[in-house]
Parts: C-alpha cells; sequence; structure tokens
C-alpha cells in the first residue's frame, strides 16, 4: 500500500542544534535542510523549506541554489521545487554499510515499520543526548510523528535509558550528574538510584521504555542493536501514542526483540 506523504512540520517540531554557540550558522541550515528532505521524502519548494525551518526565504533560497550548483540537490524549473539528488544517498556508505539504503539495519526498520505500522527510529548517542539519525514514520491512523535529528537527553529518555544500559554505573553517573547541573527544571530532575534501578530493569527485560517523557501523549519502547567493538552504540526504537503503545507494550517489545535477534543472527552468519 503506498504510503501517503507527510506535510511539512513546523519550525517547533523541527530539530535544532545541541549547542547553536558550537555551530556554525549556515552549516547547520544545510544539514537540517537535507534532514528535511530526508524527512517528508519529496520535493519542496523554497516557501515550504523556509516555513518549516523557521528561516528567511531569501537566506533559505541562496542556501538551496548553493547545493544545487553543488550537486546535492536538484531543482525542477516546471514546478519550482528542490529534491536531494543520489550524490546524497552516495555519502557516508563507506562508514557503515549496516546503516546504507540496502544494510541490515535499515531493512530492519522497514521490516518492523511493516509489521507494526508504528514510527520506527534509529538512534545514537551524541555528547549528554539520544539523537534519532533515521526515522520511518508510521502509517497507523493514530501514529507520532517524530522528526530526523530530534535529541533527547540521555537520562530522561526512553532512547537515552537504552543507550544508558550499554554503559558503566561510572559513566550513567557522570552522565546524570552533569544533567542535573544543568537541567532547570525541577520536575525533570533524575534521581541517580532510581535510573541504576530504572537500567538494570532494561538490562532484564531487553528494552527501554518511557510514556509521555518527553513528548506529551507520545511513547517509545527501545532497546540497544548488538554492534562490533569500538562502534559506536545503536538503537532501535518503536514510538507511537501512549494509550496504544501501553496496551501492547508486550507484542510490541516482543517484535522490537525479534528483530534484533534475527538480525544479529543475520550479522554472524
Amino acid at each position: 500500500m503506498p504510503r501517503k506523504k507527510i506535510p511539512l512540520k513546523p519550525a517547533k517540531e523541527i530539530s535544532q542544534p545541541i549547542d547553536s554557540s558550537s555551530t556554525v550558522k549556515s552549516a547547520a541550515r544545510v544539514m537540517q535542510i537535507l534532514e528535511l528532505f530526508d524527512d517528508i521524502k519529496r520535493e519542496a519548494s523554497v516557501m515550504e523549506v523556509a516555513d518549516a525551518l523557521g528561516y528567511p526565504q531569501s537566506s533559505t533560497s541562496a542556501l538551496l541554489r548553493s547545493l544545487v550548483a553543488l550537486g546535492y540537490i536538484q531543482y525542477n524549473p516546471a514546478k519550482r521545487t528542490y529534491i536531494t539528488s543520489i550524490r546524497v544517498t552516495l555519502l557516508g556508505n563507506w562508514v557503515n554499510a549496516r546503516l546504507s539504503s540496502e544494510g541490515g539495519i535499515i531493512r530492519m526498520m522497514r521490516q518492523l515499520n511493516d509489521a507494526t505500522g508504528d514510527t520506527i527510529v534509529l538512534a545514537t548517542r551524541n555528547g549528554m543526548f539520544a539523537q534519532y539519525i533515521h526515522v520511518i514514520q508510521a502509517t497507523n491512523p493514530a501514529r507520532l510523528h517524530l522528526s530526523l535529528g530530534t535529541v533527547r537527553p540521555l537520562a530522561y529518555s526512553g532512547a537515552g535509558h537504552a543507550i544508558l544500559s550499554t554503559l558503566s554505573t561510572q559513566e550513567v553517573t557522570r552522565i546524570v550528574t552533569r544533567y542535573n547541573a544543568e537541567c532547570q527544571d525541577e520536575e525533570h530532575k533524575v534521581s541517580l538510584r532510581a535510573l541504576l534501578n530504572e537500567l538494570e530493569m532494561v538490562r532484564e527485560r531487553g528494552y527501554g521504555v518511557s510514556y509521555g517523557m518527553q513528548t506529551r501523549g507520545g511513547g517509545i519502547i527501545a532497546a540497544p542493536i548488538p554492534q562490533p567493538r569500538n562502534q559506536p552504540v545503536l538503537v532501535l526504537g518503536i514510538g507511537g501514542i501512549v494509550e496504544v503503545m501501553k496496551a501492547h507494550e508486550t507484542e510490541l517489545a516482543t517484535a522490537l526483540r525479534t528483530s534484533i535477534q534475527d538480525y544479529k543472527r543475520t550479522e554472524q552468519a
């Protein structure tokens, strides 16, 4: 069944750099433009891109023209729309073949998306955060839209807990101490003892879960994917509406863990 086009999200829904003071504005905007196209998977006009990302139309137009000249974006003069080129597709395939469009991890994500109809995310650690590096949007009528590039605190998110479950107690303590020192909301500060207990449960049951922790009405079930030594931790997650996720947690968690186990067997074969 063909997937419906996903409308462009308003600026507030698009992920922002973790620390804008440490990024060059034009570089950050280029990457967010590329991530936006990966998220919507269709052509878009200058105005649509500018509105979705909250950028001035003039600078958005200049950036898109520059990317066209460099071969990373294609321009359709008849429709006055832009879309990423095959050159973008080929970037980075050499780093990890498992993450290419035909690699095992992306194939696993597609199969899980087909089986559940829910949003499937791939996350990795980015400093003090878990960041969504690939997203396949839900096909269910009641669905949760998660944007590519979104970041969640390691200490206060389901995907973050799945990542923390692979780390030592010493490293978790360091992360929680820093998170609490920087957290402005007292309600969101984390008890180290409670978190360590939660991480033990994550390891025992094989997945982390959060309901409404970061997105009101949204939940996620996430589990780490076995990786070769010295490779960054990757986490696979199923995202959806809280009520639906709670009602079907056992079957969703089983589907998630089974997918990861099948992937592991395939990689080891």
